[in-house]
């Protein structure tokens, strides 16, 4: 798997297929084979870009300095310098949708779409803020072992645990192989994040795809309907029999809704 350097660290990352760059932010605490389904839909039509987040995968974190949560996306946008991208198309899940927020938050002339994919855009409640930084040092402390055996019937529909043992295996096994360094970095950089809500949505009026499973815990439905609130041209579609991971537990749908978004868009842009 190839790598460049950028901000003083190794990005890894996968390019797959041919046509316009597609890039994916996988989300927390995965890589970027969190996309297997997707890198084989969408890599007929598009050259699919998957990164691993630093301190995922085979990435790598700085050594001393202290990691905010706007690095994530300036990590990702020099690596777009590496390889000669300059407008992509870009979507990410949970995290990762936080992720290409601020992606977009410092470069939004070279962003043609945005997929949102069960993530939330507002600030953390206090509480929510403290279980961060608290499951960071239990991820220090412990590893994360437990963390993902428990997770695991939050980040898939619990029926899907057992009826989609592959999909679950594969779950489990990114998030026991994730530093519980780069976790816990992850978990309080993403703490400590500005409002995208308010700082960022309204000035989103690209074309947007917001998808989100019917029976996601971590982002549920009406965390969805407040982004297409406050986005200016936005489509919204729920995922049935699907929770976290919808690209996952309902891949087949996943793909379909965003190769149709991507392929109206095409045509709008044709058309004129």
């Amino acid at each position: 798997m190839p790598a460049a350097k950028v901000n003083h660290i190794e990005i890894a990352y996968q390019t797959t297929g041919k046509g316009a760059p597609l890039v994916l932010i996988h989300g927390h605490p995965f890589d970027h084979t969190m996309w297997y389904p997707q890198i084989e839909a969408f890599s007929t039509h598009y050259q699919v870009i998957t990164p691993d987040l630093r301190g995922y995968g085979k990435s790598s974190l700085p050594g001393k300095a202290k990691t905010k949560f706007e690095d994530y996306a300036t990590d990702i946008l020099l690596l777009l310098d590496h390889l000669k991208v300059s407008s992509f198309h870009l979507g990410g899940l949970s995290m990762g949708g936080q992720v290409i927020m601020e992606i977009f938050r410092q470069a939004p002339e070279r962003i043609k779409t945005l997929i949102f994919a069960d993530t939330f855009a507002g600030l953390d409640t206090p509480e929510v803020k403290q279980g961060r930084y608290d499951a960071a040092a239990r991820l220090e402390a412990d590893g994360m072992d437990g963390y993902a055996d428990e997770v695991i019937y939050k980040m898939m529909m619990p029926a899907h645990v057992s009826s989609m043992p592959n999909a679950a295996g594969r779950v489990i096994k990114m998030m026991k192989a994730t530093s519980p360094k780069a976790a816990a970095t992850a978990l309080r950089a993403r703490a400590e994040r500005i409002d995208y809500l308010t700082e960022v949505l309204p000035k989103i009026d690209i074309p947007t795809l917001v998808i989100v499973g019917r029976e996601d815990e971590f982002t549920p439905v009406a965390k969805a309907e407040e982004l297409k609130e406050n986005l200016q041209n936005c489509k919204l579609v729920i995922i049935e029999n699907a929770g976290h991971m919808p690209n996952l537990e309902q891949a087949e749908e996943f793909n379909r809704t965003v190769l149709e978004f991507l392929d109206s868009v095409n045509y709008s842009e044709s058309s004129f």
